[in-house]
């Protein structure tokens, strides 16, 4: 089961326009496990290379922006969605399981999942949950939309699988030790992150794979 986490991100940057674009948000008032399974491919396969985006749950949207106050989402529900979320991970091809963190808007419960841009791209899920029979596509995003990839967009996107972005590539020449601790922490400080008051309490090793840092076996 996906362990819930703290973003590295204040929950009121997120929900800021000024902050986090549009295209790297998705609103859902309620659970909705196809819908989230196909924006979850779409963030995945990253295909404008703007490091993937947040789903957040309970809250509703209105041309694009967050409906205030949150509807919220129900504590009983999220033993039940970790699960679900667990499930959908091993549905896309190949599999995918982003970061789900639990936060407060106005003091009503939220659901963050957070989805990097995956680095075995592209990937793929099933049009629909039901049936035996599944239909898979590829999903990308298009402005604040989750649409299906074709013609020339899915080309495009099947030729990314053989490159990954400058800023996205890990050197494997450097050493956890390069990465200084503190700096880190200052960081997450200064951005009011709620991961801030965890890190202290956490080995380097956890603490920057928490922020998709690092990439391989532990090892290496």
């Amino acid at each position: 089961m996906p362990t819930p986490h703290s973003l590295p991100i204040r929950i009121s940057d997120l929900l800021n326009p000024n902050v986090v674009e549009s295209e790297r948000l998705e609103f859902k008032e309620s659970w909705n496990p196809e819908a989230v399974l196909h924006t979850m491919c779409a963030f995945a396969n990253d295909f404008s290379n703007i490091g993937g985006g947040y789903i957040v749950i309970g809250v509703a949207e209105k041309d694009g922006q967050p409906v205030m106050p949150p509807q919220g989402i129900s504590r009983s529900q999220f033993d039940n969605l970790q699960k679900d979320l667990l499930r959908l991970g091993n549905i896309v091809q190949p599999h995918y399981f982003p970061i789900i963190a639990f936060e407060e808007i106005e003091d009503r419960p939220v659901v963050v999942i957070w989805c990097p841009g995956g680095s075995h791209r592209p990937y793929q899920a099933p049009v629909s949950l039901s049936g035996k029979d599944k239909n898979f596509r590829h999903y990308v995003r298009r402005y604040s939309s989750t649409v299906v990839a074709t013609g020339e967009t899915l080309n495009e996107l099947l030729s990314l699988a053989a490159q990954v972005p400058f800023d996205d590539r890990p050197n494997s020449a450097a050493e956890v030790e390069n990465l200084s601790v503190n700096l880190v922490i200052g960081l997450l400080d200064s951005i009011g992150s709620g991961l801030a008051a965890e890190a202290p309490k956490l080995s380097k090793l956890e603490l920057l794979e928490r922020l998709q840092l690092l990439e391989g076996a532990r090892e290496s």
